[in-house]
Protein backbone atom coordinates (compact mmCIF):
# COMPACT_ATOMS: atom_id res chain seq x y z
CA UNK A 1 0.00 0.00 0.00
CA UNK A 2 0.82 3.58 -0.35
CA UNK A 3 -0.15 6.40 1.83
CA UNK A 4 -2.67 4.60 3.25
CA UNK A 5 -4.07 3.20 0.33
CA UNK A 6 -5.61 -0.27 0.13
CA UNK A 7 -3.98 -2.28 -2.40
CA UNK A 8 -6.20 -3.39 -5.65
CA UNK A 9 -6.98 -6.89 -5.15
CA UNK A 10 -6.87 -7.94 -8.62
CA UNK A 11 -3.37 -6.81 -9.36
CA UNK A 12 -2.36 -8.62 -6.02
CA UNK A 13 -4.03 -12.09 -7.25
CA UNK A 14 -1.98 -11.40 -10.55
CA UNK A 15 1.47 -11.09 -8.70
CA UNK A 16 0.45 -14.11 -6.74
CA UNK A 17 -0.19 -16.22 -9.76
CA UNK A 18 2.92 -14.97 -11.36
CA UNK A 19 5.01 -16.14 -8.23
CA UNK A 20 7.81 -19.15 -8.63
CA UNK A 21 9.41 -18.25 -5.38
CA UNK A 22 8.77 -22.72 -4.38
CA UNK A 23 10.16 -23.93 -7.94
CA UNK A 24 12.77 -25.62 -6.37
CA UNK A 25 11.09 -26.48 -3.27
CA UNK A 26 8.37 -28.19 -4.66
CA UNK A 27 10.85 -29.65 -7.51
CA UNK A 28 12.24 -31.62 -4.87
CA UNK A 29 9.23 -33.20 -3.28
CA UNK A 30 8.23 -36.78 -3.86
CA UNK A 31 5.62 -34.99 -6.42
CA UNK A 32 8.19 -32.59 -8.29
CA UNK A 33 5.32 -30.42 -9.61
CA UNK A 34 5.45 -26.97 -10.74
CA UNK A 35 4.03 -23.88 -8.49
CA UNK A 36 0.12 -23.13 -9.22
CA UNK A 37 -0.40 -20.55 -7.01
CA UNK A 38 -4.79 -20.41 -6.26
CA UNK A 39 -5.34 -17.14 -5.55
CA UNK A 40 -8.99 -16.47 -4.37
CA UNK A 41 -9.00 -12.85 -2.85
CA UNK A 42 -11.74 -10.45 -2.87
CA UNK A 43 -12.76 -6.69 -2.21
CA UNK A 44 -15.99 -7.67 -1.50
CA UNK A 45 -16.43 -10.81 0.17
CA UNK A 46 -17.54 -10.11 3.90
CA UNK A 47 -16.43 -13.68 4.48
CA UNK A 48 -12.79 -15.27 4.64
CA UNK A 49 -11.76 -18.63 4.88
CA UNK A 50 -8.16 -19.00 6.10
CA UNK A 51 -6.89 -22.71 5.53
CA UNK A 52 -3.55 -24.35 5.30
CA UNK A 53 -2.75 -24.98 1.31
CA UNK A 54 -4.29 -26.47 -1.73
CA UNK A 55 -4.54 -29.90 -1.57
CA UNK A 56 -3.88 -31.95 -5.18
CA UNK A 57 -7.27 -32.08 -6.26
CA UNK A 58 -7.01 -28.63 -6.27
CA UNK A 59 -3.68 -28.15 -7.42
CA UNK A 60 -5.08 -29.76 -10.90
CA UNK A 61 -8.17 -27.86 -10.52
CA UNK A 62 -6.91 -24.54 -9.90
CA UNK A 63 -9.88 -23.40 -7.47
CA UNK A 64 -9.83 -23.82 -4.02
CA UNK A 65 -11.90 -25.97 -1.69
CA UNK A 66 -12.62 -27.89 -5.21
CA UNK A 67 -11.95 -31.69 -3.09
CA UNK A 68 -14.20 -33.82 -0.64
CA UNK A 69 -13.04 -31.46 1.80
CA UNK A 70 -14.99 -28.69 0.37
CA UNK A 71 -17.65 -30.26 0.21
CA UNK A 72 -17.96 -31.05 4.14
CA UNK A 73 -16.91 -27.39 4.27
CA UNK A 74 -19.63 -26.24 2.40
CA UNK A 75 -22.39 -28.47 4.37
CA UNK A 76 -20.55 -26.75 7.74
CA UNK A 77 -21.07 -23.53 6.45
CA UNK A 78 -24.77 -23.98 5.05
CA UNK A 79 -24.35 -23.01 1.50
CA UNK A 80 -24.27 -24.27 -2.09
CA UNK A 81 -21.16 -24.04 -4.85
CA UNK A 82 -22.82 -21.21 -6.39
CA UNK A 83 -22.83 -19.24 -3.32
CA UNK A 84 -19.43 -20.47 -2.37
CA UNK A 85 -17.86 -19.53 -5.78
CA UNK A 86 -19.37 -15.93 -5.77
CA UNK A 87 -16.46 -13.61 -4.86
CA UNK A 88 -18.73 -10.89 -3.58
CA UNK A 89 -19.49 -13.58 -0.23
CA UNK A 90 -17.02 -15.54 0.07
CA UNK A 91 -12.86 -15.16 -0.17
CA UNK A 92 -10.06 -17.29 0.23
CA UNK A 93 -6.44 -17.07 2.26
CA UNK A 94 -4.65 -20.21 2.24
CA UNK A 95 -1.82 -19.79 4.65
CA UNK A 96 0.22 -20.89 1.31
CA UNK A 97 -1.58 -20.34 -2.34
CA UNK A 98 0.60 -23.69 -3.98
CA UNK A 99 -0.18 -27.52 -3.15
CA UNK A 100 3.01 -27.63 -0.94
CA UNK A 101 3.56 -31.38 -2.14
CA UNK A 102 3.75 -35.20 -0.40
CA UNK A 103 7.10 -36.45 1.33
CA UNK A 104 8.50 -40.21 0.52
CA UNK A 105 5.87 -41.57 2.22
CA UNK A 106 2.76 -40.01 0.75
CA UNK A 107 1.63 -37.44 3.63
CA UNK A 108 0.70 -33.83 2.78
CA UNK A 109 3.73 -31.45 3.51
CA UNK A 110 2.99 -28.20 5.60
CA UNK A 111 2.64 -25.07 3.84
CA UNK A 112 6.25 -23.36 2.91
CA UNK A 113 6.42 -20.18 5.44
CA UNK A 114 7.58 -18.31 2.70
CA UNK A 115 4.21 -17.95 1.02
CA UNK A 116 2.26 -16.59 4.27
CA UNK A 117 5.91 -14.31 5.16
CA UNK A 118 5.37 -12.84 1.63
CA UNK A 119 1.97 -12.03 0.90
CA UNK A 120 -0.86 -12.54 4.15
CA UNK A 121 -0.12 -9.16 5.69
CA UNK A 122 -0.46 -7.68 1.81
CA UNK A 123 -3.36 -9.78 1.31
CA UNK A 124 -5.11 -9.51 4.33
CA UNK A 125 -4.90 -5.36 4.41
CA UNK A 126 -6.36 -5.41 1.07
CA UNK A 127 -9.46 -6.84 2.28
CA UNK A 128 -10.47 -4.50 4.81
CA UNK A 129 -14.48 -5.28 4.49
CA UNK A 130 -13.92 -8.89 5.53
CA UNK A 131 -16.50 -9.39 8.60
CA UNK A 132 -16.04 -12.65 9.45
CA UNK A 133 -13.09 -15.06 9.57
CA UNK A 134 -12.99 -18.62 9.19
CA UNK A 135 -9.65 -20.25 10.75
CA UNK A 136 -9.63 -23.65 9.03
CA UNK A 137 -6.71 -26.32 10.47
CA UNK A 138 -4.05 -25.73 13.13
CA UNK A 139 -1.83 -23.46 10.54
CA UNK A 140 -4.33 -21.11 10.15
CA UNK A 141 -5.10 -20.80 13.84
CA UNK A 142 -1.47 -20.64 15.46
CA UNK A 143 -1.08 -17.46 12.75
CA UNK A 144 -4.16 -15.51 15.08
CA UNK A 145 -4.47 -17.47 17.77
CA UNK A 146 -1.44 -18.79 19.00
CA UNK A 147 0.44 -21.96 19.45
CA UNK A 148 -1.58 -25.37 20.54
CA UNK A 149 -3.49 -28.28 19.41
CA UNK A 150 -5.83 -27.82 16.93
CA UNK A 151 -9.20 -29.75 18.84
CA UNK A 152 -8.30 -27.28 22.58
CA UNK A 153 -8.79 -24.10 19.84
CA UNK A 154 -12.48 -25.37 18.40
CA UNK A 155 -13.17 -25.77 21.84
CA UNK A 156 -13.06 -22.53 22.54
CA UNK A 157 -14.55 -20.95 19.92
CA UNK A 158 -16.60 -18.78 22.04
CA UNK A 159 -13.73 -17.09 23.80
CA UNK A 160 -12.05 -16.26 19.98
CA UNK A 161 -11.51 -13.17 19.27
CA UNK A 162 -14.66 -10.60 17.67
CA UNK A 163 -15.42 -11.79 14.09
CA UNK A 164 -13.54 -15.00 14.04
CA UNK A 165 -14.43 -18.69 14.52
CA UNK A 166 -11.74 -21.66 14.29
CA UNK A 167 -12.86 -24.91 12.72
CA UNK A 168 -11.04 -28.39 12.45
CA UNK A 169 -10.07 -28.99 8.75
CA UNK A 170 -12.89 -30.75 7.42
CA UNK A 171 -10.64 -33.28 5.58
CA UNK A 172 -12.45 -36.76 5.93
CA UNK A 173 -9.28 -37.60 7.55
CA UNK A 174 -10.79 -35.64 10.21
CA UNK A 175 -13.88 -37.93 10.91
CA UNK A 176 -12.78 -39.98 13.91
CA UNK A 177 -12.14 -36.29 15.78
CA UNK A 178 -15.89 -34.85 14.85
CA UNK A 179 -17.46 -38.55 16.28
CA UNK A 180 -15.43 -38.16 19.34
CA UNK A 181 -16.52 -34.41 19.63
CA UNK A 182 -20.28 -34.16 18.75
CA UNK A 183 -20.72 -30.72 20.29
CA UNK A 184 -18.96 -29.63 17.45
CA UNK A 185 -21.73 -30.43 14.79
CA UNK A 186 -24.67 -30.04 17.95
CA UNK A 187 -23.28 -26.24 19.13
CA UNK A 188 -20.57 -24.73 16.71
CA UNK A 189 -21.66 -25.58 12.99
CA UNK A 190 -25.35 -23.93 13.83
CA UNK A 191 -23.81 -20.76 15.47
CA UNK A 192 -21.36 -21.01 12.28
CA UNK A 193 -24.36 -21.54 9.40
CA UNK A 194 -26.39 -18.15 11.71
CA UNK A 195 -23.30 -15.85 11.43
CA UNK A 196 -22.95 -16.86 7.46
CA UNK A 197 -26.41 -16.50 6.73
CA UNK A 198 -26.76 -13.63 8.53
CA UNK A 199 -23.55 -12.09 6.74
CA UNK A 200 -25.18 -13.37 2.81
CA UNK A 201 -28.75 -11.71 3.55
Amino acid sequence: MDGGRIEDVAGLAAEVSACRLCADRFAATATAHAPRPVPWLSDRAPILLCGQAPGAQVHAKGRPFDDPSGDRLRDWLGVDRDAFYDRSRFAVLPMAFCFPGYDAHGSDLPPPPLCAATWRVRALAAMPQVRLTLLIGGHAQRWVLGPGPVGAAVARWREAPAGVLPLPHPSWRNTAWLRRHPWFEAELVPELRRRVAALLA
